[in-house]
């Protein structure tokens, strides 16, 4: 059983289509591990603010077998992939990591780049696997996320948390948020 994190973001409709991204990873998966839900601006085009969270599951699903049927997730709930890579969404969930994978596995990069690369990624997998370690840096995401800021991206990334409830129970409370 390999312990995976997934990162889940939506720009149109978040609300509406991250409980359903949730509730077809409940139904898939078991007991989810979830991180708070985190509001930023779009990265790389003009667009409406996203949500993001990163979601823990537990699986013996094959990385490939996985990968397609978090796709089957996303079309179900109105993805379109006609458009370019940094645009708009009604939902997109991608492998983070995979337990201690690392390369190409089916197709997929592991650990995924983005963990190094957003805050909107790395906050929230820091808020529920802090002690966690990168399988390939070896160094915690408490450690990753304590050293972000340290070389500032060339494009400041604001985020905060956002209020947000799923299945009755409150995932996240809004806060003031920060830059990096």
């Amino acid at each position: 059983m390999a312990r995976v994190y997934l990162s889940l973001g939506s720009n149109i409709d978040q609300q509406r289509y991250l409980r359903a991204a949730l509730d077809a990873l409940q139904e898939k998966f078991g007991e989810l591990i979830t991180s708070p839900v985190y509001e930023s601006e779009a990265v790389g085009f003009d667009g409406d603010h996203f949500y993001n969270l990163v979601v823990g599951i537990d699986t013996t699903i094959p990385v490939g077998e996985l990968s397609n049927d978090l796709r089957g997730i996303e079309e179900r709930n109105d993805r379109t992939r006609s458009g370019s890579k940094f645009s708009s969404r009604t939902l997109d969930i991608d492998i983070l990591t995979y337990g201690e994978e690392c390369g190409v596995i089916d197709g997929i990069e592991l650990p995924r780049d983005e963990i190094l690369k957003y805050a909107f990624v790395l906050l929230p997998l820091t808020d529920i696997a802090g002690d966690a370690r990168h399988p390939s840096l070896k160094k915690s995401y408490r450690e990753l996320w304590d050293a972000f800021g340290g070389d500032k991206p060339a494009t400041p990334q604001k985020l905060w948390r956002t209020g947000f409830s799923w299945q009755g129970k409150i995932i996240s409370r809004p806060e003031a948020g920060c830059q990096i």
